[in-house]
């Protein structure tokens, strides 16, 4: 009779083990979705606003699979309207691929590359941090400093504000 027990408890342990391990495993794939209002940019011609004659949001939307609680990939896709002259469009899309180094509190840090479909590319540091974690969702606060190069423009570097969703 111990041998059954001992053999019962052994198996109930180990199942109970496995199930919590279960809760934790990774990959884990999450998904977003955010606004981005660029502030503004500096080139060697000076500081550029968002503000003045032209406007310019972004709507970033993308996909994380989190490798561990300190590390991830991210892949994220961001169209941008601007408006000039009451007239607005599509002004470019961003693909903007990165690596996600995670941190306590709900801080990130991620390092994007970033392909324009205007002929701009370049590197986008970004700092994000969660400001309410909901069960199935959170809210998010981040701050991008696009540094962009090419299509025949002075480099520049740029920053914005971006809030948004993850679930």
């Amino acid at each position: 009779m111990p041998k059954r027990l001992t053999t019962t408890l052994l198996l109930l342990l180990f199942f109970r083990m496995g199930f919590a391990q279960q809760l934790n495993t990774y990959p884990k794939v999450t998904g977003y979705f955010s606004i981005l209002n660029p502030v503004g940019s500096w080139t060697k011609n000076g500081f550029s606003s968002n503000f003045g004659n032209v406007y310019t949001i972004g709507f970033p939307f993308g996909v994380n699979i989190l490798k561990s609680d300190h590390f991830g990939v991210s892949f994220e896709v961001a169209p941008a309207i601007r408006t000039e002259k009451n007239i607005s469009k599509v002004n470019t899309v961003l693909f903007h691929p990165g690596a996600m180094f995670r941190f306590r509190h709900g801080f990130t840090f991620i390092g994007r590359m970033a392909f324009e479909t205007n002929g701009r590319f370049g590197i986008t540091p970004v700092f994000n941090q969660i400001i309410k974690k909901g069960k199935v969702a959170s809210f998010f606060i981040s701050v991008p400093f696009p540094v962009r190069f090419g299509n025949d423009q002075p480099t520049s570097i740029g920053t914005g504000l971006q809030l948004g969703v993850s679930f």
